[in-house]
Parts: structure tokens; sequence; C-alpha cells
């Protein structure tokens, strides 16, 4: 079996009209050779995304999914002109083809890049791979550099700078996050009131403002298939923004499960970050601090923040699941993901106020 990501067969109620976008390619002068063979990828969650071979080309067509979608969401040409702009400076995003806005073509904008060939590292790496425990090591840490050196592409003074408000960019999220959350919210999951209330009430200033991708995970990266090790792509570019770089390493962190996690956790991880070799959660933030320089004394912030935006993210598909304006089995029992968010940012509030009440008792003997 190939450890190249080739994609599959197109879900029931999404197919392409594969002659349309071929015939507004040409129109855009894009040279095409035979018959498309089109499969679909379906392991994300939001955009719809396909593969179109020819025999001259290799190419990924991004559109919007059907269904109610949050205002900001799902915004092609955002994510073109992102991708398009960022490339220069950032090497691993794809080429950008081509953006179609006219609706006429195939009911809603898309847009076509190159494809990148290489490795998707999802839940289970290939066996095939062999890689030893210092290699996912080695794959974790080239992971996180990925990462930082896209928080330090100099974007002022490009076309970059018009792409977030970027300061302020804290509190603009967790008050945005939880209006979508109120919006999204089913009969079936809790309301995450105090949660939504603590995080209010703790904004840290913006510790910096760059470039952020807002979607990092490992499954949203590829890999060299000659060396599994390195990045050769970064996927997704959907919510990428201006802003505090803190928060784009909390929300990655929330994907992160860990081999010590618990069932429910384990069951939904979509990469590989059980494995020996790769970091904790705790050692990527210190790894992070040190790489880059910056200080928190408020990380509890940022990874409740990151529990509680993947949790209002699974709750916005869901709620296109639960009014049946998806039929994707693959989001049926996200509700009780959410519940398990719910439970981790609690837990997560308890242990700083627990650590808080220590210092201060100790503090009180000392006087």
């Amino acid at each position: 079996m190939s450890m190249i990501d080739t994609g599959g067969q197109v879900r029931k109620g999404e197919e392409l009209n594969v002659l349309a976008v071929e015939n507004w390619l040409k129109q855009q002068g894009i040279d095409l050779e035979g018959s498309a063979q089109v499969t679909q990828y379906t392991g994300g969650a939001s955009n719809w995304t396909y593969r179109l071979q020819y025999h001259n080309v290799d190419l990924i067509l991004r559109r919007p999914p059907t269904g109610t979608k949050a205002k900001s969401a799902h915004d092609m040409a955002r994510e073109y002109l992102v991708q398009k702009n960022l490339l220069a400076y950032y090497p691993v995003v794809p080429e950008m083809i081509a953006l179609c806005q006219d609706q006429s073509v195939i009911g809603c904008d898309f847009y076509v890049m190159k494809r990148i060939e290489g490795i998707i590292p999802r839940a289970k790496l290939p066996i095939e791979l062999n890689l030893t425990e210092h290699d996912i090591h080695l794959l974790c840490i080239n992971v996180i550099n990925k990462l930082i050196e896209l928080h330090q592409v100099p974007y002022r003074d490009t076309a970059l700078a018009a792409i977030g408000k970027g300061e302020g960019y804290c509190r603009r999220q967790v008050e945005g996050w939880n209006q979508r959350y109120i919006k999204a919210k089913t009969i079936n999951v809790p309301s995450f009131r105090y949660i939504r209330k603590w995080l209010l009430e703790n904004i840290p200033e913006d510790s910096t403002t760059c470039i952020i991708h807002n979607d990092w995970r490992f499954d949203n990266v590829i890999l060299d298939p000659k060396d599994p090790t390195q990045v050769i792509g970064v996927l997704d570019w959907e919510m990428a923004t201006l802003g505090d770089p803190l928060m784009d390493l909390g929300s990655a962190l929330a994907y992160w499960v860990e081999d010590t996690d618990n069932m429910i956790f384990k069951s939904t991880r979509r990469q590989p970050t059980n494995l020996k070799g790769m970091f904790t959660r705790q050692q990527v933030v210190d790894y992070y601090l040190a790489k880059t320089g910056l200080t928190t004394n408020n990380w509890t912030f940022y990874e409740v923040f990151g529990v509680f935006r993947l949790a209002v993210i699974a709750q916005q598909i869901y709620y296109r699941y639960f009014h049946k304006q998806t039929t994707n089995p693959a989001f049926k029992d996200f509700w009780i993901v959410i519940h398990a968010l719910h439970i981790s940012a609690l837990k997560r509030i308890a242990q700083k106020k627990l650590h808080e009440s220590k210092i201060a008792r100790k503090y009180i003997n000392k006087t």
C-alpha cells in the first residue's frame, strides 16, 4: 500500500462538476491534458478537498461545504490570497493556480492549487516508514520548528499585513469564540458558561503579533517521502491571520493527544503525538518558549482557550450534522467529544487554582 496520500472515492452528495471546472480552468489559460482522475480527501471536517490528476498536471481543488457556515469561515478568496502572498516568504506553502469567484461554475467560490507529493502524518504513521524513536523525535522538532518559522515571517510592509487586525487579538478571539459557541449550541452539549466567563476574566495582553496558522496539526503538514522527518508542505490556511503566537500554540496543543490521556481523547487522536520520541504538551511549550524567547506566567489561559476553541469548532461541525445539513457519519458522536473537552478545560482551571492556592499558603506560612 502506498504511503503517499492519493485521495479516495468522492462522498455521496459531495460530487464535483468536473466538466464545468475543466472548462473554466481552460478559459484561464491552464493547459490540461487528458481526462481528470478525480478523488476526494475526506479526512478534513471543513472545506471539501478534491484531487484532479491529469496527464500533465496534478491539482487540488478546495471549495466550501454546503449548509450553514460561520460568518468568517470558508472564504475561498482569502485562503487563496494568503497562500499566494505567503509563498515567497514561506516556501512550504502550495503554489496557487487560480481562484474562481463566479458561482455559476459550480455554485460556489473555489480555488485550485498544485498538489505537493508527500506523506501526511495522520493518527498512525505508515509502518513502511520504519521510523526509530530518534526519527520520531526529529520529526516532532521539525514540525514545531516550521510553526516557529511561520511566526517569524516578516509580514509588515507586505500584502500579508492586511490579513488580520493584529493588536487586541486575544480579547477578540475570546469574545468571538464565545459568541460562536452560543450560536452553534445544541440541546445535548454543555453551556461552557463557567469556562467562557473564566476566559473573559483572564485575558492577557498580546505577547506579540505575527502570522499564525490557527489550525496547526501534524495532519496539516506534508512530509518528504525520501526523508519523512522533514516537512515539505503545510496545508489548510483557511483560518490563518495576524495574531498572538501563544494563542496559535495553545490551539495546536488542544489536538496534541498524549499516551497518558483518557480513552475519549485517544479515540479521537488525529496525529501521531502519542508515539515514543514525541514531546509531551509541556515539553512543546518549554521548547517553543526557549526557541522564541517569549515568556508567559499564564500558560493555563492559552491552554484552556485552545481546548474551548476546539470544542467550538467541533460544535459548529456537529450543528450541521444535528440539523441534517450534512450526513457525514464521522460527525455523529462529536457531542461526546465536546463533553470531554468541557471536562478537560475545567480540570485545567482547577489545577491552576490549586497551584495558586499552594503558593499562597506557602507565602502565608512564611509571613
